[in-house]
């Protein structure tokens, strides 16, 4: 029974033996008497365990008598039996069994909750029970309750997983209009008026004073207000006036904006988090909210409206990837010596980012989930645009990252990325992509002197990592786009195939006639176009991805990752699930799955993508498909690597999951995490939480029905469409600026 040691006092006890001793409330009372109701299995054994280890072994014994009755889920219990085939082999039921025994075996853990700035949290959800059972204590909140009653449920099968039905896709997906639709267009107009009056206005009083853009002595209102429209397609215009403040941002919104938003964006203010936050985005948010896309705008307003979280952690935000914290001259997180420990990002032996020290440490905007959100809290990011023009010591480390590159055994693959690889000037970006292509160049000419066997890795693909199509499309200028396009020509003769650009649209909103035109002509100059997505609560809504993939194969660009967010508390507003992540891998692939047929048709015209919206939505059409399936949904490990091979072994008494990540078996990767092992996140909100925040912004919990059994995921193998382009010889196994202690 339980009861004090006679040496231990209140003083004594940790945190969570405190935790343990608290009343569990009168709701999670309601939900454990219908938990045990349910499972008279359950309760016969909690009543009869004289103590937690009695609890344990019960249920153990319970569950392995279901196990062993079914090989391959056994097998993938105890880790025999692995990979994408033995995953779709699972039941529904199997992977109930799975995580009650997994919750288990590591009962009793201690994990430290970077959620909590450190705290330690125990996972011990079948004592959480007993203790519940036993004496009304635990302290485990509803949330807790409630994933544990799905969970019993899908084990004894009255939980079943319902698949979606196509009609069911299709009403959903008609519920986000995007930013094509004729009607949204003419909100947009109405939008840019207001704003353009509003800084008309500020111009004439010299509350905001511009050299570059000053009205002429004399123009009347009409003048002026023409010579505005002319100035909005100049990306310049729109870096001149960014918003920089709350008043101004409420302001342009027509003073749209809640007394409670406000106050948290005052709050973010004081706390040092920038504001950037141009006037061709800005137009895209709703003031007039239209009937048909009530709403619809939520996914990119949560991009640029910060949360109380974010704001409560700013300046105690810590790395989420271990690579982003380097010191000068010692290997990253995985393994790799770094040529500048600001510049460059390397997690794989094939790949490297570059960040450039210019204006491409700057975005068009500053998105509140941003994955870089550590680098702006420590000034290494920033929107000081005039500070961040390269200099001469920028010169002497791209020289020192080239000579870097150019002895790499393994790099086939630059990123250029930030900030954002295009806020960089034309004549940044063309030094850059020149000096690129000189290393290339000597890469090659070395190699002519090695034997077969030893030779290097050479470069096959150049990647620009940019939001600017959705934050600033005036910035994709004829000009640029020529650099690009020469770049193309040249390195093709050299043997680079792959040009690609890596967006990132967040939302059907996104893609409007300005967003189409600038992917029209990346598509021009022979670039390639794919999307990341960032699976944010208001984007995970139902048919809200499914309506962008379509909206984005209809102007040439083909989805990639579907990334969820990453970060800490930080995060927590915007973070979905990692079981909603499964959901939607799982069920967008029944009905946008690119088979086989598709990808080859695609992958033809990589190399010439001109015509890539007119093929893309082609596919659809032949096929039968509302849209095109996103490559692969993962995570960005606070590790190394990315990753969606994970299975939820633990849960905290407030409900939030520990998840145990494995690296992704599928590519190749520093051989660090053959000795990193398992990574372990605790995610920053319980799925109770989530499905709440989807009902306050609109949405019907039955559609998320299935959510709760999704405990396991499983790394998607990458399409070959997505592959590198094979050698005409054989390089060196050798590996190098690497040190694995």
């Amino acid at each position: 029974m339980w009861q004090f040691r006679e040496s231990e006092g209140c003083g004594a006890m940790t945190e969570n033996e405190k935790l343990d001793r608290i009343a569990i409330t009168v709701k999670s009372h309601k939900l454990l008497k219908k938990l045990l109701k349910e499972n008279p299995k359950l309760e016969e054994v909690m009543r009869n365990a004289r103590n937690e280890t009695e609890a344990l072994v019960g249920v153990r014994n319970w569950i392995l008598g279901y196990l062993k009755e079914r090989p391959v889920a056994y097998g993938f219990y105890k880790g025999i039996e692995r990979g994408r085939e033995s995953f779709e082999g699972l039941t529904w039921q199997d992977y109930a069994a799975i995580r009650i025994l997994d919750y288990i075996d590591n009962a009793g853990r201690e994990y430290e909750d970077l959620n909590l700035r450190g705290e330690i949290a125990i996972s011990n959800p079948i004592k959480l029970i007993w203790l519940a059972v036993n004496f009304g204590t635990g302290g485990a909140k509803p949330y807790f309750f409630e994933d544990m009653l799905y969970l019993f449920r899908q084990f004894s099968g009255k939980y079943e997983r319902i698949m979606p039905a196509r009609d069911s896709l299709l009403e959903w997906m008609e519920r986000f209009p995007g930013g094509l639709d004729p009607r949204i267009v003419k909100l947009r107009e109405e939008n840019r008026e207001r704003i353009i009056n509003i800084l008309i206005n500020k111009l004439d009083s010299g509350e905001i004073k511009s050299e570059r853009y000053a009205f002429e002595p004399r123009m009347s209102p009409e003048q002026k207000y023409l010579k505005m429209l002319e100035w909005w397609d100049d990306y310049r215009f729109h870096l001149s006036f960014a918003v920089r403040s709350p008043l101004l941002l409420n302001e342009l919104l027509g003073n749209s904006l809640d007394p409670d938003t406000m106050k948290i964006l005052y709050e973010a203010e004081g706390a040092g988090i920038p504001f950037f936050l141009n006037p061709y985005y800005l137009s895209l948010l709703h003031v007039r909210v239209p009937y048909f896309a009530i709403g619809a705008d939520l996914a990119i307003r949560y991009y640029v409206v910060y949360s109380k979280q974010l704001v409560d952690e700013f300046g105690h935000i810590v790395a989420w990837e271990k690579e982003d914290k380097v010191e000068p001259g010692k290997p990253n997180a995985a393994g790799w010596i770094l040529p500048t420990h600001h510049n460059v990002h390397r997690r794989y032996p094939e790949v490297a980012i570059l960040i450039p020290a210019t204006m491409g440490r700057a975005c068009g905007g500053l998105c509140a989930s941003c994955q870089r959100m550590y680098d702006f809290q420590r000034g290494n990011l920033n929107f000081n645009l005039d500070k961040l023009k390269p200099d001469d010591k920028w010169n002497e480390q791209l020289l020192r990252i080239m000579e870097y590159w150019e002895n790499d055994s393994q790099l086939r693959d630059i990123l250029i990325t930030g900030g954002d690889a295009l806020m960089s000037s034309n004549v940044s970006l063309q030094k850059i992509l020149d000096a690129i292509l000189a290393m290339a160049i000597r890469k090659k000419k070395k190699n002519e002197e090695l034997p077969d066997g030893q030779k290097l890795a050479e470069l096959v693909r150049v990647r620009l990592g940019t939001r600017l199509p959705a934050y600033l499309p005036q910035r994709i200028t004829p000009e640029m786009v020529s650099i690009l396009a020469d770049f193309r020509k040249k390195a093709i003769e050299i043997g680079i195939s792959q040009f690609i650009i890596q967006t990132h649209f967040e939302s059907p909103m996104e893609i409007t006639p300005e967003a189409r035109d600038a992917i029209k002509q990346f598509l021009r100059a022979g670039w390639f176009i794919i999307n990341q997505h960032v699976f944010t609560t208001a984007s995970s809504r139902r048919g809200h991805t499914s309506k962008l993939r379509q909206v984005l194969g209809e102007i040439g660009v083909l989805p990639y990752y579907t990334f969820s967010v990453k970060g800490y508390m930080e995060n927590y507003f915007n973070f979905a699930t990692n079981a909603r992540a499964v959901q939607e891998q799982i069920e967008e692939k029944v009905f946008g799955r690119l088979d086989e047929k598709i990808a080859e048709k695609i992958r033809e015209n990589v190399y010439d993508p001109e015509s890539m919206d007119e093929i893309l939505v082609r596919s659809m059409q032949e096929n039968g498909l509302p849209f095109l399936a996103t490559d692969r949904n993962v995570l960005n490990l606070p590790g190394v690597g990315k990753s969606l091979t994970f299975r939820v072994i633990g849960i905290t008494r407030y409900g939030r999951r520990i998840i145990q990540f494995d690296h992704d078996q599928t590519r190749a990767h520093s051989p660090i995490i053959h000795k990193m092992g398992k990574v372990i996140v605790i995610e920053s909100k319980s799925i109770s939480e989530y499905l709440r925040q989807l009902e306050d912004i609109g949405e019907e919990m039955v559609e998320y029905e299935s959510i709760w059994g999704y405990s396991i995921g499983e790394t998607e193998p990458r399409l070959p469409l997505y592959e590198y382009p094979q050698y005409a010889f054989r390089i060196t196994s050798e590996l190098t600026n690497i040190r694995i202690d």
